[in-house]
């Protein structure tokens, strides 16, 4: 449970197909969070996107993608989140190195 006040929201975003340890990628990061202690972590699916390839892809049904955008977000203490960021970095290494990690501070009203 995370106190009510300032946190630190991580977001992770990659590809559908990105694989760390022959697992999908979205798969570890929730899995080495929950390890890590942290409050939690949420996977969100994305119906079109696109990132560093700059090729779109989408969920529509006559062009369907396997590589549909995925975030990974993850909301603690600060202290918390940012000790997991080596834990990402790691992961995005093997994984995904395009994928794009972004820190917000925001503040929980409840938790």
């Amino acid at each position: 449970m995370i106190p009510r006040g300032p946190a630190l929201r991580l977001t992770v975003y990659l590809g559908e197909s990105d694989t760390a340890h022959g697992r999908p990628l979205a798969s570890e990061l929730v899995h080495r969070a929950h390890r890590a202690g942290l409050a939690g972590a949420s996977v969100f699916r994305g119906v079109e996107g696109y990132g560093a390839s700059s090729r779109v892809h989408t969920a529509r049904l006559l062009s369907l993608s396997e590589d549909l955008p995925v975030a990974v977000v993850v909301v603690d203490v600060p202290e918390r989140v940012r000790a997991f960021l080596p834990v990402v970095d790691e992961l995005l290494d093997e994984g995904s190195p395009g994928g794009l990690v972004t820190l917000d501070e925001v503040e929980v009203h409840r938790g």
